[in-house]
């Protein structure tokens, strides 16, 4: 790119200064018909492209936003494949302890021999929760690289570590090799997990945002129903290969993932950011369907305008800026929101097999059970686009997570006769396992991911998507912990009692999210700026509105 074409978009533009006449030299904003903004008129003439970009796509139907963005749609959909590979791993890990074989290999004998070959609890809890400790860091890393080189880059390195740690994790000969083979896995999984959200909700109109950032969590799905599909074809074997082969499948992903991210436009957010206008319009003009006239000219203008409003309300763009002003309650909000995944009783998901193996179940019967529950989880998730459509984020955030406190409950309950040995009451256990994995993977599963893409400042994306799965993964981590030791035989061995300690937790998230969770249905990034900034309470911010003139100050 010529420095002709790279202009600084960098410094804060005081538009009330603009109004007033003051004929003040502004930063340079290149446009399609304009190379530098360095007069009132000409930021005027950008200011009316932008309303009217804004306006444009504020009116668009979510059909005729299919029609006008199949692109966006379609590298929107091939970006967030790497999450397949995230929860393909978190299946894998949480399931895999479930094969006799994996068992004997890394664990050791517990001297009962009903339970046979245990890993010790707190290997168990290591290596379960290794990769997310990696992720932490990865996240952190991914934030610098998304801010200095975009998203496709930064999901390009991490295709090639990826491919380079499983060896690793395939040929560990111990426990402690396979530790370490986690960890380092999860480094590349702390970049996919922040890049796709946020890639996600950048290159695609407001009515196509909710379904395509929740379409994340549908890769999660699919990941752990191919885990626990591979699991039951191995589930019979007796040699090492029964845990290796699933360990091997983790190399199919990494070669078509790097070309599609090759491939893929960047985003033109991330380029207005960079101050790449010419390369944010090609961008916009790549993500649009060629036979539809946009006019990319006034959608980078909404651009601009959304950036420069927010540097002049907030112009920092670290980590600890995250934390100031409106910021601080927008990272409190993601962050929250996507812990709520954890807080919500999501363990009882991630470690099936193990649950109903311990709950009673057979392990034939146990695999068979975890892959039912993916498959029911997919099915959730794509209900979850029709919920949405007509109720928004917050009320399908908050009927979700009612149910879950009655299913968890329920849970808890039926362990008193399961313990008894009745058999209806294990089978019953398991049923309303599967009814939950439904409820969350149709509501708090897939509608968190929404929440946390939306709810950010455009500058601060990165950082604020960052530090909420951080937040994720240390909840993760800690819940992970507990969970072990409440359902393994040779710790606590609560079983379904479980359910108890979750409902507990999810009870104060239905809480949380009744008095701090706005809705962000159809707002585009500018109108929820001047929501948070004007401090609207969450149960008002779907009601309020807000001017497409206004800069800032009133809603």
């Amino acid at each position: 790119m010529d420095d002709q074409e790279k202009v600084n978009v960098g410094q804060p533009i005081n538009e009330k200064n603009i109004e007033g006449g003051t004929g003040q030299v502004l930063a340079p904003v290149h446009l399609e018909h304009v190379d530098h903004i360095t007069s009132e008129t000409e930021w005027k003439h950008m200011l009316d492209d932008a309303i009217a970009g804004e306006a444009n796509e504020k009116s668009l139907h979510w059909r005729e936003a299919l029609r006008l963005y199949p692109k966006a749609t379609f590298w929107s959909f091939a970006i967030s494949l790497c999450i397949v590979m995230e929860g393909y791993d978190t299946a894998l890990l949480g399931s895999i302890t479930g094969l006799p074989i994996f068992r004997q290999h890394y664990g050791v004998y517990s001297g009962n021999e009903a339970a046979g070959y245990q890993l010790e609890p707190a290997w168990q809890t290591a290596i379960g929760q290794a990769s997310t400790v990696g992720n932490i860091f990865g996240i952190f890393a991914a934030s610098w690289f998304q801010d200095r080189f975009g998203y496709r880059r930064t999901i390009q390195g991490s295709l090639v570590l990826m491919t380079a740690f499983v060896f690793i994790v395939f040929f560990s000969p111990n426990v402690q090799v396979l530790l370490v083979g986690e960890l380092l896995c999860g480094l590349p999984w702390g970049a996919f997990s922040s890049s796709a959200v946020s890639y996600a909700s950048e290159v695609t109109p407001v009515a196509l945002r909710g379904y395509l950032t929740t379409y994340v969590n549908l890769c999660w799905v699919i990941g752990q129903f191919i885990a626990a599909g591979v699991l039951l074809g191995v589930q019979d074997r007796t040699d090492e290969w029964a845990y290796k082969i699933p360990f091997a499948v983790q190399w199919v992903w990494p070669v078509p993932l790097f070309l599609l991210a090759t491939l893929a436009p960047e985003s033109p957010w991330y380029l207005v950011r960079a101050g790449k206008l010419k390369e944010a319009e090609r961008s916009v003009r790549r993500l649009a369907s060629k036979h539809e006239s946009i006019d990319p000219t006034k959608t980078v203008a909404m651009m601009v305008r959304t950036n420069q409003h927010e540097l002049d309300n907030a112009p920092g763009v670290s980590f600890f800026d995250c934390f100031k002003g409106s910021d601080l309650r927008r990272t409190e909000i993601a962050c929250v929101a996507w812990a709520i995944q954890v807080l919500s009783g999501s363990s009882f998901g991630n470690q099936g097999t193990y649950f109903f193996e311990q709950a009673g179940l057979s392990t034939a019967d146990s695999f068979k059970f975890n892959l039912g529950q993916y498959a029911i989880g997919f099915c959730g998730t794509c209900a979850s686009w029709i919920t949405m459509t007509y109720m928004g984020r917050r009320k399908v955030y908050l009927r979700g997570l009612s149910v879950l406190c009655v299913l968890l409950v329920i849970i808890g309950a039926l362990a008193v006769p399961s313990k008894q040995g009745l058999t209806g009451a294990k089978w019953g256990q398991a049923a309303m396992v599967l009814l939950w994995v439904f409820t969350y993977d149709f509501t708090v599963g897939p509608v968190a991911y929404c929440i946390v893409g939306e709810v950010s400042s455009t500058r601060l994306r990165g950082k604020t998507v960052g530090l909420a799965r951080i937040t994720y993964n240390i909840v993760g981590i800690v819940a992970g912990i507990l969970n072990t030791y409440m359902m393994n035989p040779t710790a606590w061995n609560w079983k379904g009692y479980a359910g108890f300690f979750w409902f507990v937790s999810c009870f104060l998230c239905l809480v949380w999210s009744y008095l701090r969770l706005p809705e962000c249905k159809g707002r585009t990034f500018r109108e929820l700026d001047i929501l948070f900034e004007n401090k609207v309470s969450a149960r008002k911010f779907e009601t309020t509105e807000v001017s497409l003139e206004v800069e800032g100050g009133h809603a």
